[in-house]
């Protein structure tokens, strides 16, 4: 182990070893990293753990700098791990350039379908006894990470001291089509209000869509399209994300000597933003969270959205009217245009006809819960359906909920310290 240190924190770098297949524990092992984090003050005391786990799926945990965000309040308490969920950050990674390694796409397929929830949440459970000597933990789950601390209540509510979620209720039984069915008309406002907000990003918008639909440019090995740009909408549902749309699109265009282009800032800008290079099992397995027994998610968000026309950008430019952004979906185009996702076509297409996959959650273990439960729900979420997060935590007991519209999806990061302290006052019981 290392440890090293940043203004206010003690981090050490853990790894551990855990089975690829839970069911076959002597079987091939994989790596899973955590970053430790104590107070430097406290450094040496006895602590109760908190371990994080970061939205996704496909995102390492949050890297912080010293006690930024929500971190400083959990270190007044907990000693933190911030976990690397398996194929995730510094944990054995899972990408175009390491998946050739399982073999073809069948077997990258095989592979990927044991990097679940209900694969995390073991893993959590190899890990914690190595660390809290068999006491339990308190986590903290952020929109995916929620999902995740569902599961674990579900299946291993022995590790559990108590769970705070952010973000993160999920459905326990519908279909990836009704996620996605909710999920449309969600964006839709979200649009709605970002335009409103910024009425001359309407036609800023239909420019830029119809030059990309005319010239189909590349930036990196990136095709740009009028699709790939309306995904951009994904930053709505983020506290700032409408500004910062808003600031990408003001300058998307320059004179030439040949005529008005797209400026390469731009280009570089929608090329960064709309890029799993970063975190491509976010868009192998976005569908395949939602994956519960013999019905298959194919390509769920593409099929739906075609029952919400509004959402085509060519017969938006047919006409007059603007240009709507799509949200957190994912499309099998995405695996022709984006160069860290094109040699993963096939696997998708596979993990997308999948009709193998197992629960992920108990409701009568949910039922007869005896976990401290808190969750942060928000109002306006784009990402997760405030009805079905609502509908989830009637069905866990003695769940307590704080539904706000104060703050959007990233309520944790945004809010830092005010939405860890309410959690902790509900799982607490001293609201």
């Amino acid at each position: 182990m290392i440890s090293y240190r940043q203004p206010g924190v003690v981090l050490t770098d853990r790894r551990f070893t855990v089975p690829l297949d839970h069911s076959d524990p002597g079987g091939e092992q994989i790596e899973v990293y955590g970053r430790e984090a104590v107070a430097t003050s406290r450094a040496g005391e006895e602590l109760p753990w908190l371990v994080y786990l970061e939205g996704g799926p496909g995102f390492g945990a949050r890297r912080f700098v010293g006690t930024e965000a929500w971190l400083g309040r959990a270190l007044r308490d907990y000693r933190v791990l911030l976990l690397d969920q398996r194929g995730t950050g510094r944990s054995t990674p899972a990408n175009r350039q390491t998946l050739p390694l399982r073999g073809g796409p069948r077997e990258q397929a095989d592979y990927l379908a044991h990097f679940r929830s209900d694969s995390i949440v073991r893993d959590c459970e190899l890990i914690r006894p190595q660390l809290t000597g068999g006491a339990p933990w308190t986590v903290l789950g952020q929109s995916f990470g929620g999902f995740c601390a569902v599961r674990y209540l579900s299946s291993a509510p022995e590790g559990l001291a108590a769970v705070m979620i952010t973000g993160g209720l999920p459905s326990l039984d519908v279909h990836a089509d009704d996620v996605y069915r909710a999920a449309y008309p969600r964006i839709e406002r979200k649009v709605a209000a970002h335009y409103a907000r910024y009425p001359q990003d309407v036609e800023r918008a239909r420019a830029i869509a119809a030059h990309l639909a005319e010239h189909r440019p590349e930036s990196a090995g990136h095709r740009l399209t009028p699709e790939g740009f309306q995904s951009l909408g994904i930053m709505l549902g983020s506290g700032s994300g409408s500004h910062q749309l808003h600031y990408l699109l003001e300058n998307a265009f320059v004179r030439t000597p040949g005529g008005t282009e797209l400026s390469d800032a731009f280009q570089e800008a929608i090329r960064t933003a709309a890029s799993f290079a970063g975190h491509p099992l976010y868009a192998v397995l976005h569908e395949a969270i939602y994956g519960q027994g013999e019905r298959p998610t194919a390509w769920a968000a593409e099929r739906v959205r075609a029952e919400f026309p509004q959402f085509d950008a060519a017969t938006a430019l047919a006409g007059d009217g603007p240009v709507l952004f799509t949200g957190e979906t994912i499309h099998p185009w995405h695996f022709d245009v984006d160069p860290a996702l094109r040699p993963l076509r096939e696997t998708a297409e596979l993990l997308a006809q999948r009709t193998d996959w197992p629960a992920l959650y108990d409701p009568e273990r949910l039922a007869a819960n005896e976990v401290p439960v808190a969750a942060a729900v928000y109002h306006d979420d784009m990402y997760v359906d405030t009805e079905e997060s609502l509908r989830t935590a009637a069905a866990i007991r003695g769940l307590r909920t704080w539904v706000t519209n104060e703050y959007e999806h990233d309520g944790v990061r945004a809010g830092g310290p005010r939405v860890l302290d309410r959690l902790l006052a509900l799982v607490r019981d001293e609201a």
